[in-house]
């Protein structure tokens, strides 16, 4: 007969289950699981959008940094399957040279008035002056125009995800 202790003889039968410590592991590891599983569910045309705003602010503040240096006017305005910078001086090297595409096809960008929420031009100055007028611009997916970001500056700060439409 086994025992569990020197001189305590203790039938088989009655040691089944689970320890307390064994279903707060089981608990646990499930509970991160679920979590995993919330995080990847997010929603993925919205989670394009803020990639495509982010890397846009990226290249809007670049052009604009480009247009101080050389002092010639930059101007960015939205195409139907992209978007171009003119004004911006030739390169030497290809790699130099700002994007022009779209990374998700489904965007498309509308140029936004600072104040009033409509559209009021179809192109943001980007310089060469360090102080430019207020400006924002609505990226929206083509397939739910009822998703949108929003990419604003005050003139001053860097282009920059507005929270809130404007």
């Amino acid at each position: 007969m086994p025992t569990l202790a020197a001189g305590n003889p203790r039938p088989v039968a009655l040691v089944r289950g689970f320890t307390l410590l064994e279903l707060l592991l089981v608990l646990a590891i499930v509970a991160f699981a679920s979590l995993g599983v919330a995080v990847s569910m997010r929603d993925g045309a919205q989670a394009g959008l803020e990639r495509e705003a982010l890397r846009l602010a990226a290249l809007l503040e670049s052009a604009r940094a480009r247009s101080q240096a050389t002092g010639v006017a930059v101007r960015w305005r939205p195409l139907r399957a992209g978007f171009v910078f003119e004004g911006l001086p030739p390169t030497q090297r290809a790699e130099d040279e700002l994007p022009r595409n779209w990374q998700e096809s489904d965007t498309q960008a509308e140029v936004l008035s600072a104040v009033q929420s409509s559209t009021v031009t179809r192109v943001l100055v980007l310089g060469p002056e360090p102080i430019i007028a207020p400006q924002a611009v609505a990226l929206r997916s083509r397939s739910d125009p009822s998703r949108q970001v929003v990419l604003a500056t005050d003139g001053v700060r860097p282009f920059a995800v507005r929270p809130d439409p404007p």
